[in-house]
């Protein structure tokens, strides 16, 4: 399946979800669909845990 259509059916959940739950449900399938897409990516191997605990500095501190 395309990101195109992974896009498109990810905007109508959004779209459904506004119209029939109103704004905290289109947060709550928000937020729901960015933690599965997390996940995904942990589970495809394209992240790991540590990516989000690193500090932008590699060469040690500055004084």
């Amino acid at each position: 399946m395309s990101m195109a259509v992974v896009g498109l059916l990810a905007g109508m959940a959004l779209g459904f979800a506004g119209y029939f739950g109103g704004f905290g449900a289109f947060l709550l399938v928000a937020a729901l669909g960015a933690v599965g897409f997390i996940a995904g990516r942990f589970l495809d191997g394209d992240l790991e845990p540590g990516d989000f605990f690193r500090s932008r500095e590699r060469g040690g501190r500055r004084r």
